[in-house]
């Protein structure tokens, strides 16, 4: 199992220059190799590989070029490359929209990694030694378990450096399963459980979207190349990194209130991008962020040994829980009433305790193996 640690970097001067530098001299790289593939193709009908560009790589780095930047973090650059091209014909051949890579203009391109920790980089206490650059402070607010296996340098959009340690640690046995709850994410709340509770999110975009707006239509009044224009841009950087720090630690706080309560947590399979195609609704969509609540569960539920569970979310709403009947409702309507069987419910409560009976079928499906039936936590009592 893999696992990601971010930590703040303090560079020196020099070093910031160094690292500037680097961050340029991989940006050139993968445009100039995203150029040769398509002049190659292009012009002669051939398709670069990843091994052909390390090859030329090598050549022009006895020629004197890309020297000063340790080579590994060059062939990196060339892989990501490699990465994106064969993302693309994928989705050609899946009939998507195809999205041809793209050339990188100064400040789109915000990081290079070093892969191997033999001679690139080395952590010790809360200095991080960089090869070709040196040794920088780190802030190391907790410690790192398992083996590094890559450290990504990354700028943001103030000016900031962190370094992304990807570790790789054995995997937690599975406990066995005694609990379960299903979850509903939604707008009005931003979950519902199958035991009744409901966690409001506080709409950290919506509060802040004023200001944001200001700071914006500032920013478009500047004048491009002015240093005003470039203190504009830190202006509308700050709110956005505070919206985005505030919605992350507050779905970490819900992501591992929820590991805590059950054995299986069970969500919505939701197609998320073409939820955002509603244009009424895409603010509100993008700034509950279910996908990144549903990423960080289940990155908690695997160190923990639990489980999280992806159902279909086809009819959860409109479906009783109790007798199984389709009750055809509105995003309007609120209340799950039933005419067959009379149980009138809020809809949300309806909806999470379909998703937990689809997650526990289609688990007993799989594995029927079990000491224990297993138990809902907290019924909300029906």
């Amino acid at each position: 199992m893999k696992t990601a640690y971010k930590f703040r970097m303090y560079p020196t001067r020099q070093q910031a220059h160094q690292l500037e530098q680097t961050l340029d001299t991989c940006r050139r790289l993968y445009n100039l190799a995203l150029a040769d593939r398509k002049i190659a193709y292009e012009v002669e009908g051939i398709s670069r590989s990843y091994e052909d560009q390390a090859a030329m790589l090598t050549i022009e780095r006895k020629n004197g070029n890309f020297t000063g930047i340790y080579a590994h973090c060059l062939q990196d650059v060339l892989r990501r490359l490699d990465k994106a091209f064969k993302a693309f014909f994928r989705r050609v051949k899946s009939g998507e929209k195809p999205g041809y890579p793209r050339f990188k203009g100064a400040g789109w391109y915000k990081s290079f990694t070093y892969p191997d920790s033999e001679t690139g980089y080395k952590l010790e206490g809360s200095k991080l030694t960089l090869s070709k650059i040196g040794t920088i402070r780190i802030f190391k607010h907790r410690e790192v378990e398992g083996k590094i296996k890559t450290c990504t340098i990354k700028k943001d959009h103030l000016g900031r450096w962190y370094a992304v340690l990807v570790t790789e640690i054995e995997d937690v046995p599975a406990i066995e399963a005694k609990t379960a709850i299903g979850v509903d994410v939604g707008l009005k709340s931003l979950i519902t459980t199958s035991t009744g509770e409901t966690i409001e999110y506080p709409r950290y975009y919506v509060q802040a979207e004023k200001k944001l707006a200001a700071a914006q239509r500032s920013l478009s009044r500047k004048k491009r190349g002015s240093a005003n224009r470039r203190k504009a841009k830190v202006k509308v950087a700050k709110i956005s990194n505070r919206i985005q720090n505030l919605r992350d630690e507050f779905l970490h706080q819900v992501s591992r209130k929820l590991v805590d309560s059950a054995d299986i947590i069970v969500f919505e399979d939701l197609n998320i991008n073409g939820m955002l195609k509603n244009h009424h609704l895409a603010k509100h969509i993008q700034d509950h962020a279910w996908g990144k609540l549903i990423q960080f569960t289940q990155s908690k539920a695997a160190k923990a040994g639990k489980v999280v569970e992806l159902v279909d979310a086809r009819y959860t709403s409109q479906k009783c829980s109790q007798c199984g009947i389709m009750v055809p409702k509105t995003l309007a309507e609120r209340t799950h009433a039933c005419p067959n069987c009379g149980l009138e419910m809020d809809r949300d409560l309806n909806a999470s305790l379909n998703i937990r009976t689809l997650g526990l079928r289609g688990r007993a499906y799989r594995d029927t193996a079990y000491n224990q039936p297993i138990k809902e936590v907290g019924s909300p009592g029906l």
